[in-house]
C-alpha cells in the first residue's frame, strides 16, 4: 500500500556492461520498481560510492584479472571473463542499477509489510541473505544481484531496510552502511578485543576509517597505514600511531608486534603483514585494492600459528550494531564530497584518485 504518489519513471544510472566509465549510463526513463509482497520502496536520499561498485563495473573479480583496481578503474580490463566477473563468481545480470549504500525514506509497502513503516528513514543492509535459504553465508549484495541505490527509488525486502533514528542528513547516513558494516563484520569475525594492537592498511578509505573508529570503540590500540597527507585525520579519528603508505611496516613496528591485521589492500607489501603479526595473530581481509595476487610463505603461517579470515558474509548483528552506534552518536560520518547522481563518472574518477579521506556520496535528483 502507499500514501504517496509514485511516478512511473525515475532517474538512475544503468551499468550496461563490464568496462570503463562509458558503461555507466544516466537515464531519466527507468521504470520505478514495483514492490512485491514483503518488500518496501525507498525514495533514495543519497547513496555512496564503494570499491565494490568499481570492481563490478570493470570486472575485477574475474580470475583473469590479476592487477589492482586502479589499473583498470577508468578504462576497464581487456582480460575480463564475463562469466565470473561479479563478486559472486557468476555472470552479472545487465543492465544493473548499482549502489550498495542507500539511505532514504520508505514511500510504499508491499503486502505483508506493516503500513506503519511508511515514512521511516532507513538504511539498507548491503550484504543480504538470499531469500528461501537459511544459509546466511550464501548472500547477495544490494546493487549487484539486485538493483541498488544509484537511482531516485530502490526496493528491498522489508527486513533489509533498517529504521534509523538520527539527526544526520541522508548524505551523512549514506556514508555508513557498506564501509562500517564491512569493518564491524571484520572486527567481529577476527575477535578484536580490549588491549589488542590492530594494524589497518588502507586506513584512510571508507572501510579503513570505519575500522579505526570501531576498533577504538572496543578498546584496541590502532595503527593506521595511510598516505602521508592523511596522518593527521587518522589521529583525529583515534589512531594511536600512523605509518605512511609505502614505508616499511616491519621497520616501523618490528616483527611480531601486532595482534590483529584488518586488511583492505593486499598487494606487493602483503608479506610484511604476516611478519608483524605476533604468534597466534589474526589476519582479516575484505579487499585487495593494491592487487589480489600476493606472495605467501606458508612456513610463516604455520610456524607462527596464524589464523586468516576472509570476510565477505556479514551477520545481521553487525548491521544492528552499526544502527545502534549511529543512534547513540558514537560514530563520525566521514563524507569527503557529495556529487549529483548524474556526475557519477566524475565521482568515480575522484574515488580512484584516492586524494580524500572517507566517503564520496551521490545524490539523486529531487
Amino acid at each position: 500500500m502507499t500514501d504517496t504518489i509514485i511516478p512511473e519513471h525515475m532517474a538512475g544510472v544503468l551499468l550496461t556492461g563490464h568496462g570503463g566509465l562509458d558503461t555507466l549510463e544516466f537515464r531519466e526513463d527507468i521504470p520505478v520498481p514495483a514492490v512485491n509482497p514483503g518488500e518496501v520502496l525507498i525514495r533514495v536520499g543519497a547513496c555512496a560510492v564503494n570499491n565494490t561498485d568499481i570492481n563490478t563495473r570493470i570486472g575485477w573479480y574475474s580470475k583473469k584479472v590479476t592487477d589492482s583496481t586502479g589499473a583498470g578503474g577508468s578504462g576497464g580490463f581487456s582480460s575480463v571473463d564475463d562469466n565470473d566477473a561479479s563478486w559472486a563468481g557468476v555472470p552479472l545480470e545487465l543492465p544493473r542499477i548499482q549502489g550498495a549504500d542507500a539511505a532514504g525514506t520508505i514511500v510504499a509497502c508491499g503486502s505483508n509489510v506493516d503500513p506503519g513503516r511508511m515514512g521511516q528513514r532507513v538504511l539498507v543492509r548491503p550484504m543480504q541473505q538470499r531469500e528461501n535459504t537459511d544459509q546466511g553465508i550464501n548472500c547477495i549484495t544490494f546493487g549487484s544481484e539486485c538493483d541498488g541505490g544509484f537511482a531516485q527509488y530502490a526496493k528491498t525486502h522489508s527486513d533489509e531496510a533498517f529504521a534509523v533514528n538520527s539527526a544526520l542528513t541522508d548524505v551523512e547516513l549514506a556514508s555508513f552502511p557498506c564501509a562500517y558494516s564491512t569493518a564491524e563484520n571484520m572486527i567481529e569475525r577476527v575477535g578484536v578485543k580490549k588491549g589488542d594492537t590492530v594494524l589497518i592498511p588502507g586506513a584512510s578509505g571508507g572501510v579503513g576509517s570505519a575500522a579505526v573508529q570501531l576498533a577504538r570503540l572496543r578498546g584496541a590500540k590502532v595503527i593506521a597505514v595511510c598516505g602521508k597527507t592523511k596522518t593527521g585525520r587518522m589521529a583525529g579519528l583515534g589512531a594511536d600511531k600512523t605509518i605512511a603508505r609505502g614505508d616499511s611496516i616491519v621497520e616501523a613496528l618490528g616483527r611480531c608486534s601486532v595482534d590483529v591485521v584488518l586488511d583492505l589492500v593486499a598487494g606487493p607489501q602483503w608479506p610484511e603483514l604476516l611478519d608483524v603479526l605476533k604468534r597466534g595473530g589474526r589476519y582479516g581481509v575484505a579487499g585487495a585494492i593494491a592487487g589480489p595476487m600476493v606472495d605467501l610463505d606458508v612456513r610463516i603461517l604455520y610456524l607462527k600459528d596464524l589464523t586468516l579470515y576472509g570476510c565477505t558474509y556479514q551477520s545481521r548483528s553487525s548491521f544492528e550494531n552499526l544502527i545502534r552506534y549511529i543512534e547513540e552518536g558514537r560514530l563520525v560520518p566521514m563524507v569527503a564530497q557529495a556529487f549529483p547522481l548524474e556526475e557519477i563518472k566524475k565521482a568515480q574518477e575522484t574515488f580512484l584518485s584516492k586524494n580524500f579521506v572517507g566517503k564520496l556520496v551521490l545524490v539523486p535528483p529531487e
